[in-house]
């Protein structure tokens, strides 16, 4: 093996998979990027996964088919990987790798940066506040999402979670005077062309695409490019956020494919698997994924992510959601019953949760009774709930007139409250309205969360006397 000063190299040990094996050099850094190029002169990136004085282990991002190893250069940059940024990427589509697929030219970069991030000091981060306004009213008004949270959407198999990330793009918005300051990092990775192409469409039929970025690693790309889609991703959304002062909302699907392509190396590597063939450390992988997103004391931008997985076997204690869980701040869940029933998006109120909307709403930030609305619909579904498996038993006919009205409480809440058509944009205002009247068909004697102010403003329903 041939090498000189400026870090060239000739020839590789061996390919295992995704990973090649390079001996004899010395001297190379972790996490370093290396151009590779092949015997027909096409070029490849990959990068250092584990170096020592014998030998270095290379992840290569555009898989290492058609690689004859004896007939491969080798460039090492001494640095990692580096992405090129600029506003003007705003409404342009690029591959998993940041490189445009749009037909038009290259950006020109206002400065590069590692896709790495750079590490934020947990001083320096402020609180999640104000909210973001999504459209949707199972998220605005029960599952708020607030400027700098990290809220995942847990779907499966056959659920409409790519028509649901497609429309919090295309809706999603801040309220009042920041209206204008608002941009959408869109990280997809291991999606099939025709959701791709959905995706582009549905951002140039709404035209919100001249405020999205789009990066693209498609089902026939490389699985190994998809570690490195999610960082060139939110590497632009904080040079959005922290340089252009915007307020980004980064949304990346699919966290499972991700994470397989994490499985793929690890066990290409020859490691020591945990639950289900998933490396030990993807944890603290995943982490240095999630907490990118947040909000910097004396910096007017902010990130919030919406990452968007596939549960296996609509298992939810899966390692993918498990380990998403522990890290972000709640989860949106999509119900294969509620999809079932021809409800869209489907989202399931009862496990979906967002840890931080209860110091983001009420006076001040959504409307003054908010708290007690969202809680009252919480606690009523509930109670939907265990009526439908009595009513199951002893039929529906022998239920109490109470416990009918709750049912028909239920079905409007699932039709018309949580099930929304694709496309239909809701204020928040509008939301609240809405919860308000079909709340309106219970009892006012069975709101007891509510005050009874809250009740007389807003009570549109007739009085349980008259039944």
């Amino acid at each position: 093996m041939s090498y000189e000063m400026t870090r060239q190299y000739r020839g590789m040990t061996g390919i295992n998979g995704p990973i090649a094996v390079v001996e004899g050099i010395e001297g190379i850094g972790y996490d370093e990027i290396v151009e590779i190029t092949l015997s027909d002169n096409t070029r490849r990136l990959g990068k250092v996964l584990e170096s020592t004085n014998k030998l270095v282990i290379l992840q290569v991002f555009e898989g290492t088919s058609g690689i004859n190893p004896e007939k491969t250069s080798l460039k090492f940059s001494g640095k990692p990987l580096e992405v090129g940024l600029s506003e003007k990427m705003l409404g342009r589509v690029f591959s998993g790798m940041g490189r445009p697929i749009d037909g038009l030219a290259d950006i020109i970069p206002e400065e590069r940066r590692n896709v790495n991030g750079e590490p934020l000091n947990p001083v320096v981060r402020a609180y999640p506040r104000e909210y973001i306004e999504t459209g949707v009213s199972a998220i605005d008004v029960m599952n708020t999402l607030v400027r700098g949270q990290k809220l995942p959407i847990f779907s499966a198999a056959g659920l409409p979670h790519n028509e649901l990330a497609a429309q919090i793009a295309a809706q999603a918005r801040l309220p009042g005077e920041e209206s204008g300051n608002f941009a959408v990092v869109f990280a997809a990775m291991g999606i099939k062309h025709d959701d791709a192409s959905f995706f582009i469409s549905n951002f140039e039929d709404t035209g919100s695409l001249k405020n999205v970025v789009m990066f693209l690693n498609l089902a026939d790309d490389p699985s190994i490019e998809r570690i490195i889609t999610p960082r060139i991703a939110l590497t632009t959304a904080e040079y959005l956020a922290y340089e252009k002062g915007k307020h980004v909302l980064v949304i990346m699907t699919d966290m499972t494919s991700y994470c397989e392509a994490l499985r793929e190396i690890g066990t290409a590597r020859g490691e020591v698997p945990a639950r289900k063939g998933f490396p030990g450390y993807m944890y603290s992988d995943l982490s240095t994924l999630y907490e990118r997103a947040g909000r910097v004391k004396g910096i007017n931008g902010s990130i919030t992510q919406v990452p968007i997985l596939t549960m296996p076997n609509d298992d939810i204690t899966h390692p993918v959601p498990d380990l998403t869980g522990y890290i972000t701040e709640g989860q949106i869940v999509l119900s294969r019953e509620l999809h079932g029933k021809g409800i869209y998006p489907a989202i399931d109120i009862l496990p979906s949760l967002s840890r931080l909307m209860k110091d983001s709403i009420g006076e001040g930030y959504t409307r003054k009774d908010h708290p007690h609305l969202f809680m009252q619909m919480y606690a009523a579904y509930s109670r939907v709930k265990e009526i439908r498996s009595i009513a199951s038993i002893i039929g529906e006919e022998e239920l109490s007139k109470v416990d009918k009205r709750y049912l028909k409480f239920g079905y409007e809440f699932e039709n018309h409250f949580a099930g929304q058509g694709f496309g239909d944009d809701r204020t928040m205002e509008t939301s609240m309205n809405l919860a308000w009247e079909i709340l309106s068909i219970l009892p006012a004697s069975e709101l007891s969360g509510l005050t009874e102010k809250e009740i007389r403003e807003h009570y549109v329903g007739k009085d349980e006397t008259e039944e």
